[in-house]
């Protein structure tokens, strides 16, 4: 078989990232032998090195969840299986996708290596994006959690799911209509099916569908790092006051909060509670808007769309869904 040269030094870059990642997560402080002589690490910067973990380590057990249920699908799930199960009628097929998300509780650390494998299984593109963007909302694990941080407006739940099923549906439909062809990255399918009938020629499903987890965690674990990082840089040097005080208008607050969303990049499971702290700061249809954006597009997810993703369809999906979602909170009545 010949050697890759182009994907050997992608991945051979990723390692590196991860390694300098592990190093600094590990062994930075202000004592560390290493470079103590070096550097003096500021109280900021040790702040988002406390950040940078944070979201790390609650992201990595939902990746992990992504990547073998991932590796599953491509192991024993068939072609010809997805496309009988998945309903003809496109419209009856959105529904059909945001049930997915019911099922299969995925949260948006996870979902992204699980819908390109769908879609590279044949499910249509349309019902893998309304999978996409409603899945980690309509979760029932994050739909309790929301429940339990909203005591005082218990409905925020069922707010927050019928909300992120019409914004998924709305972008469903743009898809379907507007999107004629594949925009999975160039060579990417191809790549990924010449890998599969490599390893299951070789080996047996189970040692497969491991292999398989192997190689997808640590390709998407890169750009869960870059993502991390940037996420924590912006959470410590972009002060929460200087957001707040632009946040006094209906419009304003609503993108505020979605750009707090974007930039703090937390997961599903977890976000409604740090929305129910700013309950006495924004507007309840703000927080709506918080709950909305955060899992359909955080920075992290950006980074792993544009990894699995054409670019180009990568920037029209975000502005649809900043879009929609700004248009269905503003209108949702909470």
């Amino acid at each position: 078989m010949p050697v890759n040269f182009r994907s050997l030094l992608r991945d051979s870059l990723g390692a590196v990232i991860l390694g300098l990642a592990v190093v600094w997560v590990t062994t930075g402080g202000t004592s560390n032998p290493l470079y103590a002589n070096l550097i003096t690490w500021s109280p900021k910067w040790l702040d988002v090195r406390t950040f940078f973990l944070s979201i790390v380590l609650e992201a990595i057990p939902f990746v992990l969840l992504g990547v073998f249920f991932s590796a599953f699908i491509q192991t024993f799930v068939t072609e010809e299986q997805v496309r009988r199960w998945t309903p003809k009628n496109p419209f009856i097929a959105l529904p059909f996708a945001g049930l997915l998300g019911v099922l299969f509780p995925v949260c948006e650390c996870a979902i992204i290596p699980v819908v390109r494998r769908l879609i590279q299984k044949g499910m249509p593109l349309h019902v893998g994006i309304v999978f996409l963007l409603a899945g980690p909302i309509v979760n029932p694990i994050v739909l309790t959690s929301t429940y339990t941080a909203f005591t005082r407006q218990p409905d925020m739940a069922m707010y927050r799911a019928i909300s992120a099923l019409i914004v998924a549906f709305v972008i469903g439909i743009l898809v379907l209509f507007f999107v004629k062809k594949n925009p999975l990255r160039l060579g990417m399918e191809t790549e990924i099916r010449h890998e599969a009938r490599h390893v299951e020629a070789s080996r047996g499903k189970l040692s497969a569908t491991f292999s398989h987890a192997v190689d997808e965690f640590f390709d998407m674990g890169k750009f869960l790092l870059f993502g991390a990082l940037i996420s924590a840089l912006l959470q410590v040097f972009v002060s929460r006051e200087t957001m707040l005080g632009i946040g006094q208008t209906p419009l304003s607050s609503h993108l505020v909060m979605m750009g707090m969303a974007y930039i703090l990049s937390l997961c599903s499971e977890a976000d409604a509670f740090i929305a129910a702290s700013f309950a006495n700061t924004f507007q309840s249809s703000s927080l709506l808007a918080f709950l909305v954006f955060g899992p359909m597009m955080d920075l992290k997810t950006t980074l792993l769309l544009f990894h699995s993703f054409r670019f180009g369809f990568v920037v029209k999906l975000i502005l649809a869904v900043t879009i929609t979602v700004l248009v269905v909170t503003l209108w949702m009545p909470v």
